[in-house]
């Protein structure tokens, strides 16, 4: 908790409390009360006790340790791409994927002071590349901080007009700032993905539409990635999401994350996962659940 700026403190102290007596309830997410991983929380789980950590490692720990249900974490953004980090934290977590949340997201420039005043803002890395043309514009410097609510609470302890806050709207409220700018964004259709883990899989069976989340490793030999998705397409099963990543600084063998539609009680998905295996050096699948949104 010593690592929110103290406007936070009191209200992450109260939300802790809470989620204290009943974990079962609690839904962890990384950030400071207001931010867009908190309005997933609010807007996914009705009778959640929003839980808020300081990094992803704390809302998964929080998760593993049984002090909350489960966790929602972002995964990507429809602008600026995949979450640093989570592609590592997630297979390293032993947690399984649940379910699904698409935010919209907009924010808004937030301060003590006139807006021709600000030379920075601070916000969280992802927030800051989703609205990177909107600063350029202003003549803004980004200033990158762990999380886009806490960074509000930094601008309001810190008092310094010359730094601004880019966070959700609610956060001004929240922390007793300004706002400077309203629904700031460099897109319309600024988008983000949450994922929400918890100890237990569920069922292969999925009621409805199904997504599944996997992991892999190609063998270090010519047209690996080639004979490792052939399955796939054979079977006709759409995939949806693939994205390579280096671990360990071989540089060498190339580790993918995959989404893809259907479920592994579906014969095609169960083909395609089995020749998937055979073609790698090792496959884990992070959850089959419900779609929260159609793939076409």
């Amino acid at each position: 908790m010593e690592n929110f700026a103290s406007p936070a403190r009191k209200l992450v102290a109260e939300m802790t409390e809470a989620a204290a007596n009943t974990p079962v309830r609690a839904v962890a997410f990384q950030g400071a009360p207001g931010a867009n991983s908190h309005i997933a929380v609010r807007e996914a789980f009705a009778e959640g006790l929003p839980l808020p950590c300081f990094s992803f490692e704390d809302a998964i720990d929080a998760v593993k340790e049984g002090r909350a249900g489960c966790a929602m974490i972002p995964i990507e953004n429809s602008l600026h791409g995949r979450v640093a980090d989570i592609h590592f934290l997630l297979p390293e977590s032993g947690l399984s994927i649940i379910g699904e949340h698409f935010l919209p997201i907009r924010y808004g420039l937030m301060g003590i002071g006139p807006v021709e005043g600000v030379r920075q803002a601070m916000s969280h890395p992802q927030a800051l590349g989703q609205c990177r043309h909107w600063l350029k514009a202003q003549g803004i410097q980004p200033l990158a901080y762990p999380d886009t609510a806490g960074a509000a609470a930094v601008v309001a302890e810190n008092g310094d007009a010359s730094v601004a806050a880019l966070a959700p709207p609610g956060a001004a409220e929240l922390y007793g700032l300004k706002m400077l700018g309203e629904d700031i964004a460099d897109a319309e259709h600024n988008m983000t993905r949450f994922v929400i883990l918890a100890r237990e899989p569920l069922a292969a069976e999925i009621d409805g539409p199904a997504m599944t989340t996997l992991v892999f490793e190609v063998k270090n030999v010519p047209a690996a990635l080639y004979k490792a998705l052939g399955g796939f397409a054979t079977n006709g099963v759409n995939m949806t999401k693939l994205e390579s990543y280096q671990r360990g600084g071989s540089f060498a063998a190339t580790e993918f994350y995959a989404d893809i539609v259907g479920s592994p009680a579906e014969a095609p998905v169960a083909r395609a996962l089995e020749e998937l295996k055979f073609h790698t050096k090792w496959m884990r699948v992070l959850g089959t659940y419900p779609q929260a949104r159609e793939r076409a």
